[in-house]
């Protein structure tokens, strides 16, 4: 059977540590950091720092976007700048506990999208709750709750740490914190996404279809006829019900996706949140914000899961059509196999007696001599490619057997070189360890690895490098193929079919494949698979 080696914890430290090229983003971070917390201060009050609290959403979309491995980084930035702000003070007696409660909420959100990312990547194919932009729309509802959750305990043991008395402010306290929190996260981090991939033009996830005009004014008319219904009931006294807005949202988002939901959610927040912000009396303004926080965050779920449904989808269906395809190719494989039995005979032959006949010519003619040896030549090379022919298509191909990885890399560079030579980008092939053996399929890997770079060769269109990388680490062989577009070539997103392929052949070598897009815009798509040594 084969198995991964999980990391050592010296390589995990290793990955907490900021790279010279996240530097910039955790300036930008910072920055962003100070801001977002003097605009926060119009909606503070007693017992909790802001019912809408835009730096949640600055944190989520930093740690989603670059990891969660800066974690760390963030919560030391957070601190840095409580400490020179005035906002955490180390001279007091509960230093411990004012450094804890700058820090834990940055660690809740980093476990959350590390939570988030797995179980997405571990989700059955196919699924809407593991499809993009589902696993986002869940961390920005789930990472508020788990860092008022995580603040539960101090609150109610150290009490007075937040000007609460008892256990009714404390709770008060507890549901202001999520609340904010999870006000800042969604009216802030999908849009600060949206922007960033736009300004650089790389898209994380195809567009889904535009909705038909039809579809546009029914979801807007629900939409309008829900806030006429809230604002009524408003106007003769009941305050914010958010029920008959959720609702319409709701509706608006199933029927027009996220981007929909999520302009319909930005409208209701520039309206209601100024009504909000300066002073107002803690329950109105606590409950006022829990009406919000409900409207936005099933409107924003319910378009989430509509664009997830419909990728998942697409993707089902582009299985189907693999599926299909793979059907064709059986068949193709037995023709094939057929063919190359009845002609690998007679070629072998032929072969055999055209070195003999170079042999007998050899001090004849230099023509007749010349004529041979180029018929030699040919000869051998048709019956060498039978021969690998045979290899490929016999049932051997099959079953999995020691594959050094120079073996493998040379099939691929040969496989792929056509391709990016036609394509006009250069590909670029690291030394490759020498000892270095896995336990797998050939073909299958080839494919998997042929598919990855061919993706970087059509993200890149014309122009760019595309380079092969090989190490050995933590008992794992990694293959990583990085995708270096021309500095005025706009990577082009593909479909994933090839990545879909390529993660199912991997993973069923007891392997991963990560994608991973620096701020540069360089991707490297890296394939882990386990090496002989490792496997039980």
């Amino acid at each position: 059977m084969l198995s991964t080696l999980p990391a050592s914890p010296a390589l995990s430290l290793r990955r907490l540590v900021p790279r010279p090229d996240d530097l910039p983003v955790l300036a930008l971070y910072a920055f962003g950091f100070v801001l977002a917390h003097q605009l926060a201060f119009a909606w503070g009050g007693s017992g909790y720092y802001s019912l809408w609290f835009p730096v949640a959403g600055l944190r989520l979309a930093l740690l989603w976007r670059m990891g969660a491995r800066l974690t760390l980084a963030v919560a030391l930035i957070e601190l840095g700048i409580d400490l020179v702000t005035g906002a955490a003070v180390l001279t007091s007696e509960s230093w411990g506990h004012a450094i804890t409660g700058v820090v834990r909420p940055v660690i809740a959100y980093g476990v959350v999208v590390a939570l988030v990312r797995r179980l997405s990547r571990d989700a059955q194919p196919g699924s809407a709750l593991a499809t993009a932009p589902m696993p986002f729309a869940l961390a920005s509802v789930l990472a508020p709750l788990a860092a008022a959750l995580a603040a539960g305990p101090q609150a109610f043991w150290r009490p007075e740490l937040t000007g609460v008395a008892d256990a009714r402010e404390i709770i008060l306290s507890l549901s202001a914190f999520a609340v904010g929190d999870l006000l800042g996260v969604v009216l802030v981090a999908p849009p600060l996404l949206w922007a960033v991939d736009r300004l650089r033009g790389h898209p994380t996830a195809a567009p889904a279809p535009a909705p038909p005009l039809a579809t546009i004014v029914e979801a807007s008319l629900v939409f309008a006829t829900g806030a006429g219904v809230s604002g009524a009931l408003a106007w003769v006294g009941l305050g914010l019900q958010p029920a008959p807005i959720a609702v319409a949202i709701a509706w608006l988002g199933l029927r027009l996706g996220q981007s929909g939901a999520l302009a319909a959610v930005l409208l209701v927040a520039a309206v209601l949140l100024p009504l909000t912000a300066g002073a107002m009396p803690t329950p109105e303004r606590l409950q006022f914000h829990l009406g919000l926080a409900t409207i936005v965050a099933v409107g924003y779920l319910a378009g989430s899961f509509a664009d997830a449904a419909v990728r998942a989808r697409a993707d089902l269906s582009r299985r189907d059509r693999l599926l299909f395809q793979a059907d064709r190719l059986k068949t193709l494989r037995a023709m094939s196999v057929a063919v190359i039995h009845e002609i690998s005979q007679p070629l072998s032959t032929l072969a055999i007696e055209a070195r003999h006949l170079r042999t007998l010519t050899a001090g004849t003619d230099d023509d007749i001599a010349e004529t041979v040896a180029l018929i030699d030549r040919k000869a051998g090379h048709l019956s060498t490619l039978v021969r690998r022919l045979r290899r490929y298509g016999g049932r051997a191909v099959d079953e999995p057997t020691p594959l050094p990885l120079s073996a493998l890399i040379d099939t691929v560079t040969a496989l792929a070189r056509p391709e990016t030579v036609a394509a006009g980008v250069t590909l670029r092939v690291d030394p490759v360890p020498a000892d270095a053996v896995v336990l797998g399929q050939e073909v299958e890997l080839a494919q998997a690895v042929v598919n990855l770079v061919r993706n970087a060769v059509q993200a890149c269109a014309r122009g760019g490098d595309v380079m092969l990388e090989s190490r050995c680490d933590a008992g794992a062989a990694m293959l990583v193929v990085v995708n270096r577009c021309a500095p005025d070539v706009a990577p082009q997103p593909g479909m994933g079919v090839g990545t879909l392929v390529a993660r199912a052949i991997v993973e069923a070598h007891g392997g991963t494949l990560a994608r991973h897009v620096d701020t540069s815009g360089v991707v490297r798509a890296e394939i882990t698979l386990p090496l002989m040594e490792e496997i039980a």
